[in-house]
């Protein structure tokens, strides 16, 4: 480390908040509609998807990283789309588990491309942790839900795969939506308790506006902790680092723990330590944003890294997003951008 890196001071933004988490999209493209994400009405045969050669390489990706990186970046979440649609995403994951600064490389999936081989193919190249998306053990909940007409056994068998592969605890995220899949909670709850692994119930948000969010359909976070602790007693848990999205629960009995993601009733924006990277490029600095940041045209026009650093800096510190502290009905009609377009 030179002179100058070690008392460079990382930026923080207008609410004092430092960089700590990237998320980076690989990919727009999904072979699920879920219905809160790309409902098939609007994500059609007719949608226009990015081309190629407006993605990220994958050396552009890792470039852009190592410069996160001087900025206090040391955890990375890959997303989609689905994430596995992205050719030899074992690649870039071994690209980025070779930056020293780096401390946790997470993958969040449907799971239903994850084989065994895949599974084994990314811990080898340094993925640490899997993050599966599962909305129900019905398997008509779950297909209407993802509106596709697949098992849900698939997912499970994925879950199998990821543990066997050492990419544990698996974390297993369920969004709860009113009048659609509440009746699972139990169920799900049920299903992996003493697995080891973690589920984590999350509140049906206004991600984009595609999936025409009303605040009548999101179940509080309250209300699903009451539901589970009136069938098996729970009690709070520490979080594992400040920051944390998911409030943390332990099973008084011993039998692991759940989380919860309250973004519309408990909104935690002033611990967002989080960043955003599109597919193509496009920084955002909240998961509600309406506008991104074009650094893929900074990269390809020829800045050099000094330059990427500068202006990733300005955006930082202009940063004054609290977007879930301000939620109102009305607010969920402004045009934000698509979570299937930068990942949850």
């Amino acid at each position: 480390m030179n002179a100058s890196t070690a008392s460079f001071t990382p930026p923080r933004d207008r609410r004092g908040r430092s960089l700590h988490d990237l998320r980076i999209s690989v990919t727009d493209r999904c072979n699920f509609r879920c219905t809160y994400c790309m409902p098939k009405e609007v994500f059609n045969s007719d949608y226009v998807f990015l081309e190629r050669s407006r993605l990220l390489t994958f050396e552009e990706i890792e470039r852009l990283v190592r410069v996160f990186v001087d900025l206090g970046v040391v955890k990375l979440r890959l997303t989609g789309g689905e994430p596995l649609l992205r050719r030899h995403l074992d690649n870039l994951v071994e690209r980025l588990a070779q930056i020293p600064e780096i401390e946790d490389i997470c993958l969040t999936t449907n799971g239903s491309l994850l084989t065994g081989e895949t599974a084994a193919r990314l811990a080898e190249a340094g993925l640490d942790r899997i993050t599966i998306s599962l909305d129900g053990l019905d398997n008509e909940v779950f297909q209407r839900l993802s509106d596709v007409q697949r098992p849900v056994d698939e997912v499970l068998e994925a879950i199998d795969h990821a543990s066997a592969a050492g990419l544990g605890p698996v974390k297993i995220n369920m969004v709860v939506k009113r009048g659609a899949n509440e009746d699972q909670i139990l169920p799900m709850a049920e299903h992996f308790r003493g697995t080891g692994h973690i589920l984590r119930f999350i509140e049906y948000m206004d991600v984009g506006n595609a999936n025409d969010w009303k605040l009548d359909a999101v179940v509080p976070a309250e209300e699903v902790l009451q539901i589970i602790d009136g069938q098996w007693p729970i009690e709070p848990a520490e979080p594992n680092y400040p920051g944390e999205v998911a409030r943390r629960w332990r099973y008084r009995d011993g039998q692991g723990e759940i989380g919860v993601i309250a973004s519309v009733t408990r909104p935690f924006c002033g611990g967002c330590h989080r960043a955003r990277l599109s597919a193509d490029g496009m920084l955002y600095t909240c998961l509600f944003a309406s506008d991104g940041h074009d650094l893929k045209s900074l990269l390809r026009s020829g800045a050099d890294d000094p330059a990427l650093k500068r202006d990733l800096i300005r955006l930082w510190t202009d940063r004054g997003d609290q977007y879930s502290e301000l939620r109102t009905e009305a607010t969920s009609k402004i045009k934000k951008v698509e979570m299937s377009y930068i990942g949850g």
